[in-house]
């Protein structure tokens, strides 16, 4: 076996903690999530707190208006259970009606009142709880309040990328006047906050306070279900209060494979998870141990594994209560096999398609938290695009989300846009199992990057024997091409960005091989993922964990 493969890898130290741990994108929300697992909460109690600190501190990533998933490890009933907290599109609103507001468009709007789907979140935090909480509810959300009123110090990467996603918003012909609220939420005197400028934000502390105190009702029912779906129908949304009322959570049980003897745990569609599953069926053929970390024969296996699992992504991953999903044969490894034999190991294909599946005869935040009692969290929240669809209730203190641009306008596409319908969604929460026993929970943020950033840290870990920090800091690799599950068609070759880390000499191979390669200048443009993991250390009883190097964040035990 070969050892110290990733000495040349400049990391810091993981963190270690013996009692706790939680591992964020912000500094502040992984001391908040610590501060609730020393005062005697769950790390579902710290996993929600952290997510509801991360909406005031990256309110351009995640918040109360978007959706949620998480795999959370039981101990007390020794197994794994799956949340898929996302929301439907308005009962009102028909395919044909969308289609004539739309004017004849290919593809949904990325932002506004069309872009819309429920806000699944809140009704995630309070299942998450309800079933596994300990402390109060209310609890939960005293820090955020408190530091929602009197202001938070925003980091310099978080600043850069709020920046950015401002722009996003302002720019957007599809908001024009129709993002009023916005500036006046998030915005200090015209402006996004500078690195080291406090912000806050008054009125997220007093939709918490109402969450915190009236659970789901308080967010789903009532006068802030009125104000909501005012303000949604004066801007053209179809929106009503019984699509708020809807529940918008269920208990689903992870899909899995095995991968070198470690079973790793994804969660059913409509998420992507499956593709981190088929990537790496197509991937354990190879002897990725045998070509090391910075060898062509293993980007380019990784390269074209990812093209294949895409495709099928494209093409199947939609809503199950709409679609029959053929998640089986998807993850079955005769199926991998059968895709692996696709690949030309010398030269980058172009026209991949999905696969035959007949059995014969923008933006997220992840996080992770683990307790002393062993139950360890992987949670995943996200508004999709910066500041998703544009639209701030007013007095609300958060944007709400544009999942339903995620919806394909293909009539004949299992994904396609239909009332009451869950989109295609990219957030996808991870777990690992080592011979029945919790292994690792983690999870990469970053749109398609999720999947290709998941499966780049696992063979860190597993094939490479990187550390969870060391797997987290290695540079990445994200490949742009192909089909999309909303309809669009890129170029199947596609472009490779790849972090200035790597040696020239593999870049100049992989070009040999016929890939577009991209070396990336512009973190926010050219994001390779934000990384979390808690890995348990079952001989020592320890929790060992990373996190992004690449955001503000950091992962706190003790």
């Amino acid at each position: 076996m070969k050892s110290n493969v990733h000495a040349k890898i400049r990391s810091r130290s993981p963190s270690f903690g013996k009692r706790g741990m939680v591992a964020s994108s912000q500094t502040l929300a992984s001391q908040v999530g610590l501060d609730i697992l020393k005062n005697g909460g769950s790390a579902v109690d710290a996993a929600i707190a952290t997510n509801a600190m991360l909406s005031l501190v990256e309110p351009h990533m995640c918040g109360p208006g978007g959706d949620l998933f998480a795999i959370v490890w039981d101990p007390g009933e020794k197994e794994l259970v799956g949340l898929n907290a996302s929301g439907r599109s308005p009962a009102e609103l028909s395919y044909a009606s969308l289609s004539a507001q739309l004017g004849g468009s290919a593809t949904m709007p990325g932002r506004g009142p069309l872009a819309l789907t429920m806000p699944g979140a809140v009704d995630g935090w309070c299942a998450l709880h309800e079933r596994f909480g300990r402390l109060p509810f209310a609890e939960l959300f005293l820090s955020v309040v408190d530091h929602a009123r009197h202001g938070v110090v925003i980091g310099q990467r978080t600043a850069q990328a709020w920046a950015d996603a401002v722009r996003g918003v302002v720019e957007d012909p599809m908001l024009a006047k129709l993002s009023g609220p916005f500036p006046k939420t998030f915005e200090i005197d015209g402006a996004p906050p500078r690195p080291g400028q406090v912000f806050c934000n008054p009125d997220l502390a007093r939709t918490y306070t109402a969450i915190g105190e009236g659970g789901r009702k308080a967010f789903y029912e009532g006068d802030n279900a009125r104000s909501m779906v005012e303000y949604l129908q004066s801007v053209g949304s179809a929106v009503t209060e019984q699509d708020l009322l809807a529940s918008h959570s269920e208990w689903v049980v992870p899909l899995t494979t095995s991968y070198r003897g470690y079973d790793v745990f994804e969660l059913p569609p409509n998420g992507q998870g499956l593709s981190v599953l088929q990537i790496l069926n197509i991937l354990e053929a190879y002897p990725l141990r045998d070509f090391g970390p910075d060898s062509a024969d293993y980007w380019h296996a990784f390269i074209e594994a990812k093209k294949l699992s895409f495709e099928d992504r494209a093409r199947y991953y939609a809503d199950p209560e709409f679609s029959d999903i053929p998640t089986a044969r998807l993850i079955d490894k005769s199926y991998a096999e059968g895709r692996r034999a696709l690949i030309n190991d010398k030269v980058a294909a172009s026209d991949f398609s999905y696969g035959d599946v007949a059995v014969p005869g923008s933006d997220t935040t992840y996080l992770c938290a683990a307790d002393n009692d062993g139950m360890m969290v992987s949670l995943i929240q996200s508004i999709f695009s910066p500041f998703g669809s544009g639209l701030v209730p007013p007095g609300s203190g958060f944007a709400l989300q544009c999942r339903g641009a995620g919806f394909s306008l293909d009539r004949d596409h299992p994904n396609c846009y239909a009332p009451r319908k869950r989109p295609f969604h990219t957030i996808i929460p991870a777990f690992v199992m080592k011979d029945d026993v919790p292994w690792l929970s983690f999870g990469v943020m970053g749109a398609d990057m999720q999947p290709q950033g998941q499966v780049q840290v696992l063979v860190n870990m597993i094939d490479f024997d990187m550390d969870p920090q060391a797997a987290g800091d290695a540079a990445r690799m994200r490949h742009f091409g192909g089909c999309q599950p909303n309809g669009q068609r890129l170029d199947g070759l596609g472009v490779v960005q790849y972090e200035a880390e790597f040696d020239r000499s593999l870049i100049e191979e992989l070009q040999r091989r016929g890939h577009k390669m991209q070396e990336i200048d512009d973190w926010i443009a050219g994001f390779v993922g934000g990384y979390q993991a808690i890995r348990y250390d079952s001989n020592e009883d320890v929790y060992v964990a990373g996190s992004e190097p690449r955001l503000d964040g950091c992962a706190l035990g003790y």
